[in-house]
């Protein structure tokens, strides 16, 4: 069968599937829209956590940065990696004793003020929004390369889907869709990467193969890697081009980012006990672990299959999926010196992305393109968001194993955009409907106001997706950076320091949110000709900048709160009791 037919098999059932779990998982009352009821088992918690947390970014990006970037792409692997672990041992059972529905509710209720419940709020929706926005396009590739849509029908038929289990289900919908979820997008990552490691390595456990020699030699797979992007005129891929300092910023920025990140804490919620909060992380951990110890040795196959497959081969004897994928905008080859083959060295083929000459083809059958970059030697131009999607059909696997990755890539990217989309409803609903607006709004009436934020929120996030503007690639640093200069600073101190009070903590997030917004907005958009290392504060780039703004937020904390009034004492003695493993079998109820 072609891949498809076995797209459409393999899709189809997944998605029958997940609209099957929404049925059965109704969610009756807001307890179970906002936390699933609250009686989640460890280890289904465990594999939703590892689902919401593995986005289409950790599925289809981090490995393609990596294959890519070689050294300096670790900071993904080590920064998302340490924030998951920072959010599952330092703040999940803490978050879970306090028992609230979400971050913005536990930064309201700790600091006594609805002003820091509101800025708690924006920075969920901003962060949540700039999320989605990358998921839904994802989504949208996904469709345009394996099913042979348009990338807008493609994020039309991704809305539909989650608009059903979301809307409907809630979060009890979407953690027992997020399980199915997750084992869908582990078979998928995991099958063909085991397949290139034997191929490549001789080795099927891909983590072993990466460190191996190559199958039938006695030369080390980076070895080998380093000598052919040399012998192009790219940096070796085990050196880096970033500072050290650099590297440690962006590193802790993305840790700390994430691990405030809003909807991955509030899946702690959903367990019984505090203990079973602990447990489920550690579940979690175990499963994020599969995958993220993976990507690099995948993305070390994928970039020693990519170079041996294309440099200086005849276009016109490539395999088929370099057309495949030309169609989609996502690869492109324009033929610089005429001579019919593929010359891929360092330097941009295009200026930007391709922009096809519509229905016309190159003497050998390849898409015009009218934007080439004459100041390079280089003639391919290929996305690095397609390379995981890609590598089974460059490696020449099955075609159910081709068919399957793009099934997997639909389940990362649908998983963690039906999360992010629940904390944009809950934020409207719960935060500000029901804290601040209408406290006196019924459940049945805050039901129905989670249901219409949630539709109104796949619209919108649907809409980024059909017409990404040109800010959301620039924004990922603003996610992080925001998450990391405001919510963890604020989530850490409520919880080990009581005598941290509203005025410290309101005055914290402010400073951090206006420093890190200030600096990124300055190097991304005021004045990007000057995004270079020489004119960086202390040399540290925009996607660092999150971390240097996070201390910021401590210090002002901690200095204005010096000087104000310290917090009710009932609520010290809330932050000393949920400091204590004492107790923390009955967590506190919603």
């Amino acid at each position: 069968m072609s891949i498809q037919v076995w797209t459409y098999i393999l899709v189809g059932l997944t998605f029958a599937l997940y609209i099957g779990i929404a049925i059965w998982s109704r969610a009756g009352s807001t307890k179970e829209f906002y936390v699933a009821g609250g009686g989640v088992s460890p280890l289904a918690n465990g594999m939703a956590t590892a689902a919401d947390w593995m986005s289409a970014a950790s599925f289809i990006s981090m490995a393609g940065i990596i294959s890519f970037s070689g050294y300096d792409g670790s900071v993904y692997l080590m920064g998302w990696t340490g924030g998951y672990v920072l959010l599952a041992l330092v703040l999940a059972p803490y978050l879970r004793k306090f028992g609230k529905f979400t971050v913005p509710d536990f930064v309201g209720d700790r600091y006594y003020s609805d002003t820091a419940r509101l800025v708690a709020v924006v920075c969920a929706l901003f962060v949540s929004f700039t999320y989605v926005a990358g998921q839904m396009r994802g989504v949208g590739v996904v469709f345009a390369r394996f099913l042979e849509v348009s990338v807008e029908w493609g994020v039309v038929i991704g809305m539909c889907i989650v608009f059903f289990y979301a809307v409907l289900g809630g979060m009890k919908g979407i953690t027992y869709t997020q399980v199915a979820q997750y084992c869908v997008l582990m078979f998928a990552f995991l099958v063909p990467v085991i397949f290139i490691s034997i191929q490549v390595t001789g080795n099927p456990i891909p983590q072993l193969g990466f460190g191996g020699t190559v199958a039938g030699s006695d030369v080390y797979l980076l070895d080998k890697l380093d000598g052919l992007n040399q012998e192009l005129g790219f940096t070796a891929y085990t050196d880096g081009k970033k500072s050290t300092i650099d590297v440690f910023f962006i590193t802790a920025a993305l840790m700390v980012g994430t691990a405030g990140l809003p909807h991955v804490i509030v899946r702690f919620f959903t367990v019984p006990r505090v203990k079973d909060a602990r447990i489920s992380g550690g579940y979690a951990l175990i499963f994020i672990a599969l995958l993220y110890t993976t990507a690099p040795a995948l993305a070390a196959f994928a970039r020693t299959n990519l170079i041996e497959t294309v440099s200086n081969k005849e276009y016109a004897a490539m395999p088929a999926w370099i057309s495949n994928w030309e169609k989609t905008g996502l690869l492109g080859w324009v033929d610089k010196n005429d001579d019919g083959k593929i010359q891929y060295v360092a330097g941009n083929a295009v200026t930007g992305k391709p922009e096809f000459v519509e229905g016309q083809k190159g003497k050998h059958g390849q898409l015009v393109i009218a934007n080439p970059d004459p100041s390079s030697k280089n003639e391919l131009y290929i996305d690095r968001d397609i390379m995981v999607l890609a590598n089974p059909e460059i490696a020449g696997l099955p075609n159910w194993v081709v068919a399957l990755i793009g099934a997997g890539g639909l389940a990362a990217a649908l998983s963690t955009a039906a999360g992010l989309l629940l904390v944009i409803s809950s934020s409207v609903s719960h935060d500000l409907l029901k804290k601040v607006v209408m406290p006196n709004i019924s459940e049945k009436g805050e039901l129905i106001a989670a249901r219409v934020a949630a539709a109104v929120a796949v619209t919108i996030a649907g809409l980024f997706g059909i017409y990404p503007p040109g800010f959301v690639a620039q924004v990922v640093a603003f996610a992080f950076g925001l998450a990391a200069a405001s919510f963890f600073p604020a989530i850490v101190m409520g919880i080990f320091y009581k005598r941290m009070n509203k005025e410290g903590a309101i005055a914290g997030m402010v400073v951090g949110l206006a420093f890190t917004i200030a600096y990124i907005v300055y190097f991304k958009f005021i004045s990007p000709e000057l995004n270079v290392a020489e004119n960086w504060l202390f040399g540290i780039s925009p996607e660092g900048i999150g971390t240097l703004g996070m201390v910021l937020n401590v210090i002002v904390s901690v200095a204005i709160a010096q000087f104000t009034p310290a917090p009710p004492q009932e609520v010290q003695d809330i932050v000393e009791d949920i400091r204590l493993p004492r107790g923390a079998g009955a967590a506190i109820d919603h």
